[in-house]
């Protein structure tokens, strides 16, 4: 059941961050890209789609969530935590 609540709670931030942002958001199939970073400078990062699925990346678009709700400044979907961090957490989630 969480596993359902956190795929409906990810589309539902990823739905609203691809709205209207298809030049910000551009990715190859497969693959979506995102904004990592706590300063006004964020960097864009491409992951998998099928992170989307993993609690650890999930647990990082709740932040997403609670920080921005569903308007992301960078035009796409925005994650508020450092970029060694997101590193680390995809690099677990790569293997």
């Amino acid at each position: 059941m969480a596993l359902v609540r956190g795929l409906f709670s990810a589309k539902k931030i990823l739905g609203g961050s691809l709205v209207g942002t298809r030049k910000a958001t551009s990715a190859p199939r497969g693959f979506l890209a995102v904004y990592v970073g706590e300063s006004q400078e964020k960097q864009r990062h491409l992951v998998p789609v099928s992170f989307l699925n993993q609690p650890s990346f999930q647990a990082l678009l709740s932040n997403s969530e609670e920080e921005f709700g569903f308007d992301h400044p960078m035009g796409g979907l925005t994650i508020p935590c450092p970029v060694d961090t997101f590193i680390s957490i995809t690099s677990e989630l790569q293997r």
